[in-house]
């Protein structure tokens, strides 16, 4: 678990910094990283994307 929460933050970096300095490109592929290690962290803790989009949807009255 941990390993894979470290590779969320690591990823999460990335992205961040591809949404500041980096081509739209470079920003798509580490968004995809980001949200395949985030899915497989969410999965390792018995949760799913259902569960995240419905808190989503509560926080925003939708």
């Amino acid at each position: 678990m941990k390993r894979i929460s470290q590779k969320v933050g690591e990823e999460g970096l990335e992205t961040a910094l591809e949404g500041v300095a980096g081509t739209a490109e470079k920003l798509t592929e580490e968004a995809a990283d980001l949200l395949y290690h985030l899915l497989v962290l969410l999965q390792a803790r018995e949760l799913r994307l259902a569960d995240v989009v419905a808190v989503l949807r509560q926080r925003h009255g939708v």
